[in-house]
Parts: C-alpha cells; sequence; structure tokens
C-alpha cells in the first residue's frame, strides 16, 4: 500500500452545511480509520480546509472513495487534491 494526502479546501459559504454534516463526516472518516485506510485526518486550525493521510492502492482508489463523504456528496469541498506522499523521517516513513 501506498500512502496519499487528500487536503480539502473550505469556502466560508459552506460553513453551515458542514456543521449541519460534521457528524456523518467523522463517523465516516471515524469508520475509515478503524479499517486503518485513514491513517489520521484533521481540519486545519484557520478552518479554511483539512488534510487527510489515506493508506491505499493507489489515487484512484483514494478519489473513489471520498466521493462517499459527507462532506463532498453534500457539495461541501470547494476544492480537493490528492497527492502520493512518501515519507522518508518519522512516525510514517518506512
Amino acid at each position: 500500500m501506498s500512502l496519499f494526502v487528500v487536503e480539502y479546501t473550505y469556502s466560508a459559504d459552506t460553513v453551515a452545511g458542514r456543521d449541519e454534516h460534521r457528524p456523518a463526516h467523522r463517523e465516516w472518516l471515524g469508520e475509515l480509520a478503524e479499517r486503518k485506510t485513514v491513517v489520521s485526518s484533521g481540519p486545519f486550525a484557520d478552518g479554511s480546509g483539512a488534510f487527510i493521510i489515506v493508506d491505499a492502492a493507489d489515487a484512484e482508489t483514494v478519489e473513489l472513495l471520498f466521493t462517499h463523504d459527507p462532506f463532498a456528496r453534500n457539495g461541501l469541498v470547494a476544492d480537493s487534491r490528492i497527492v502520493e506522499w512518501v515519507p522518508v523521517l518519522g512516525e510514517f516513513s518506512s
């Protein structure tokens, strides 16, 4: 498996929607974390987006998986980016 970073960018226009759907979003991420698919996740402190580390076979798998995120399904992610990540030092390095 490989590690991927999913970076979400949020819009100030979707704050109310994200507040409404946050419990389902976190439940969905929590289930993926229990399966060890999501390694770590969390919002940026300034509220502008989020960073999610995913263990998956390839970027296409991650892209398909994240279409099921309640935030994505409800149009609450202004932009997203999926990038393969190769950690060389620290906790996530092999």
